[in-house]
């Protein structure tokens, strides 16, 4: 008898593709997550170029992989918001603005990472 909880590979592979369609979801219908896959295409492999040993490497993408996760978090609290609620509420548009706040503050974080690091060797 298999322990519940068990995830075996046809799980896995499940999980995967439930994955895939949500990326695919995120560029289907966000425009602010197409701009800012855009700009991670751009800036990983910057990154990787520029950081010195892999902590910084790290230090310049772990931020803008952490941006595109909070849009996509924000785009889905979005869309249950707007199912659930789609006369206005001063609580959804509440929900809705600290979701983008949350992107806010991660592209602040990924601007003063790259400033901080490469900042010094450029100034």
């Amino acid at each position: 008898m298999a322990a519940q909880g068990f995830r075996g590979p046809r799980q896995v592979w499940a999980a995967f593709k439930w994955s895939m369609k949500g990326l695919r979801a995120g560029w289907d219908f966000e425009a602010s997550f197409r701009l800012e896959v855009v700009l991670a295409v751009i800036l990983i492999p910057l990154g990787l170029w520029l950081g010195q040993g892999a902590l910084e490497k790290l230090a310049l993408i772990t931020p803008i992989v952490l941006a595109l996760s909070a849009e996509l978090l924000n785009s889905a609290v979005e869309a249950v918001v707007d199912k659930v609620s789609p006369e206005f509420h001063e609580l959804a548009g509440r929900a809705k603005d600290m979701g983008s706040a949350a992107v806010f503050l991660l592209l602040v974080l990924t601007f003063l990472s790259w400033a901080l690091i490469l900042g010094p060797r450029w100034f």
